[in-house]
């Protein structure tokens, strides 16, 4: 059974969290715990080894090798490579939990477009909503082992109730090397079809719409199907798992403490003495090593725990349960609600504008809350009445150059001086020396449309200069 602690979590309060890492059902100290006795004992056995069992000569040469390991176990990207796998994985287990098929939009199109309250409408609506349940129990046994337990042959389907005799004879009739989950959904386009012809479905747009939801869930079922053929590269899989084994099998040896290095030898004054080299502190207990051993192998099986979430994990997909939640669901949403409607009546607010539904006591502090308009709203806006009048944005052909200068400009230029603007005459020519920027200065007290007469009789006059 799938382990939720979605409540143990609601808030986020002090000692929520850890709270959770007391816990062994779906723990990761459960799917982790062989594996590290294990690298623990060998840890044992090779620091025993060579703490009582080497002598001084096997004791350097071993030293030697531990120093090589521990730098070779440095050169292998494990935190990069096991990262991007385990990212792929959780991605892939979530899209497949999306692909699992589910009827509730089939069957809601089933009870508005199929009529008839006779013994045959409950019939053909019944059956066309077992189909669909049928074609999903043939792609879960295909993928989920849970379900293949369950249903190990066809006989047992037909015992369940997905499948009549007749049903199953045609089906097994059909012979095709390929998965037939797909022969149900073909019962389902034949039985509609025929639906549509007597009359129990009244128009082609209803058949329409109902084929469009039995497409999607198909589709569900092909994915789902599909997940379970196309695998994460095995050569991906494998490049993971060699390299987590490889960089702790070189942690085992590396990792060992060992007597430190005593340098290379020098020359030494007859009365000075040679001081012992400073080596890491003795650690019979290697913490951060094994803390590391249980996050990167914790972390690999993580990973190896969803690459496949249709198995008997702890969190792998309650894929049984899910059958027998869509077969109860979707029968009552065809059958018994089919034109079981309560009396329409009106609500309780049916005279209020603005109607407010009522709070707790546990709540009512949330009524006093004002609702969320924008962040703007909060702005802290000028009182200066002249800002906010409105004035026109858009600057006019009639008006005087001189209005179209910015303030910053203004203060530098004086107050009648022009923006700086390129004439469009400038643009386009082709022949011709390239033009020299001329600089017209201008007195301040000209006028706006003096100023602009002047611009064009500067322009045209080195027009006529250039010209040959």
């Amino acid at each position: 059974m799938t382990v939720s602690y979605t409540l143990k979590v609601a808030e986020a309060r002090f000692g929520a969290f850890s709270g959770l890492l007391l816990r062994w059902r779906g723990s990761i100290y459960k799917l982790l715990y062989k594996e590290f006795l294990l690298f623990s004992a060998l840890y044992a056995v090779l620091s025993i080894t060579y703490r009582l069992w080497l002598t001084q000569e096997q004791k350097h040469i071993y030293a030697q090798v531990a120093r090589y390991c521990n730098r070779s176990a440095d050169l292998i990207p494990l935190s990069f490579v096991l990262g991007f796998y385990v990212t792929l994985v959780v991605n892939r287990w979530w899209s497949q939990y999306t692909s699992i098929p589910l009827p509730d939009q089939l069957m809601c199109v089933i009870s508005a477009c199929v009529h008839g309250v006779d013994q045959s409408g409950r019939l053909l609506r019944r059956t066309l909503i077992r189909y669909a349940n049928l074609a999903s129990v043939l792609v879960l046994r295909s993928v989920s082992t849970r379900v293949l337990k369950r249903f190990p042959t066809m006989e047992h389907v037909v015992d369940a109730g997905f499948m009549s005799q007749e049903e199953r004879r045609k089906f097994e009739s059909l012979k095709s090397d390929f998965n037939k989950y797909w022969v149900p959904c073909v019962w389902f386009t034949n039985l509609a079809a025929q639906a549509r012809r007597d009359g129990r479905i009244r128009d082609d747009i209803a058949l329409g719409l109902i084929l469009e939801e039995l497409n999607k869930y198909r589709a569900k079922c092909s994915m789902l199907f599909h997940y379970d053929w196309i695998s994460i590269p095995l050569v991906y899989t494998q490049v993971v798992t060699i390299a987590v084994y490889s960089f702790f099998a070189l942690s085992l040896v590396g990792r060992q403490f060992v007597e430190p290095e005593t340098g290379a030898a020098k020359l030494l004054e007859p009365d000075e003495e040679v001081s012992p080299a400073l080596g890491d502190l003795d650690m019979f207990v290697p913490l951060t090593t094994l803390l590391q051993f249980f996050f990167y192998a914790g972390w690999l099986k993580v990973a190896e725990q969803l690459i496949n979430p249709f198995g008997e994990d702890d969190d792998d997909f309650e894929t049984n349960q899910l059958i027998d939640r869509n077969l109860q669901v979707s029968l009552l949403s065809v059958d018994d609600m089919y034109q079981n409607l309560p009396p329409a009546e009106k609500d309780q607010y049916w005279d209020e504008a603005q109607p407010q539904p009522p709070y707790t006591v546990a709540t009512a502090a949330e009524s006093l809350r004002p609702s969320f308009l924008g962040s703007t709203f909060n702005l802290r806006m000028s009182d200066d009445p002249e800002q906010c009048l409105q004035v026109e944005a858009s600057p006019r052909s009639d008006l005087p150059a001189a209005a179209t200068q910015t303030p910053l400009l203004g203060r530098f230029l004086g107050s009648g001086a022009l923006s700086p603007a390129v004439s469009l005459r400038n643009f386009g020519r082709a022949r011709g020396a390239p033009r020299t920027p001329h600089l017209v200065r201008f007195r301040t007290e000209l006028g706006g449309e003096e100023a602009a007469s002047r611009i064009d009789e500067a322009e045209e006059s080195g027009d006529e200069a250039l010209e040959p």
